[in-house]
C-alpha cells in the first residue's frame, strides 16, 4: 500500500508551482515583449522595469567565471535537495518554516528553470533613486528566495529566543 503524501510537501508543492508560476509568466512577457535593456518607467525617480539578463548569481556574481555553467546547473540542485532533506525533519504545523522553505524552492526552481531555457536568469524588477543609486535587477523567484531565507532567519530567532527562556518552577 502506497503511503500518503505527508501535508507539508503538497504544501511545499502548491506554494512552488505557484511561484514558479508567476514568475515564468513574467519573465516570459518581458523576454517575448520587450528588447534588451529597454526601461519602462512606472515610477519616475524610483521604479522601472528593465529587461536584464544576469548570467551570474544574486548581484551578477560569477557574471564572468568560466565555470559558471556548470555551477549553476549543479549549485540549484543540490539546494533544491536539501531543501527537501531539511523539510523531512520539519514538524508539520511549523507553517513558518514549511512557507520559509516552499519559497526558497519554487524561487531556486524558477531561476534554475530559466538556466536550462535560456542560458540566463530575465531579471526586470529596476528600483532606483533618481540617477544617483541602482539596486540590482531582480525578479519574482529572487523575491520569493529572499523573503524565504528572511522569514527562516526569523523563525530560527524566535527559536532561539523560546529556548533562552528561564523554565518556571
Amino acid at each position: 500500500m502506497i503511503k500518503s503524501i505527508n501535508k507539508k510537501y503538497i504544501i511545499l508543492l502548491a506554494i512552488a508551482a505557484f511561484i514558479v508560476t508567476l514568475d515564468q509568466a513574467t519573465k516570459t512577457y518581458i523576454h517575448t515583449e520587450f528588447s534588451l535593456h529597454e526601461i519602462s518607467p512606472v515610477i519616475d525617480n524610483f521604479f522601472n522595469i528593465t529587461y536584464v539578463r544576469n548570467e551570474g548569481a544574486a548581484f551578477g556574481f560569477l557574471n564572468t567565471a568560466s565555470f559558471r555553467h556548470v555551477f549553476f546547473l549543479i549549485v540549484p540542485v543540490i539546494a533544491m535537495l536539501t531543501i527537501l532533506f531539511m523539510l523531512h525533519g520539519v514538524k508539520n504545523n511549523d507553517r513558518l518554516q514549511i512557507l520559509a522553505l516552499s519559497s526558497i524552492f519554487g524561487g531556486a526552481l524558477g531561476n534554475y528553470i530559466d538556466r536550462l531555457k535560456l542560458g540566463f536568469v530575465v531579471d526586470f524588477l529596476d528600483f532606483h533613486w533618481k540617477d544617483k543609486y541602482h539596486f540590482p535587477s531582480f525578479n519574482v523567484a529572487d523575491m520569493a528566495i529572499v523573503g524565504g531565507v528572511g522569514l527562516l532567519i526569523f523563525v530560527i530567532i524566535l527559536e532561539t529566543k523560546s529556548l533562552q527562556k528561564p523554565l518556571k518552577e
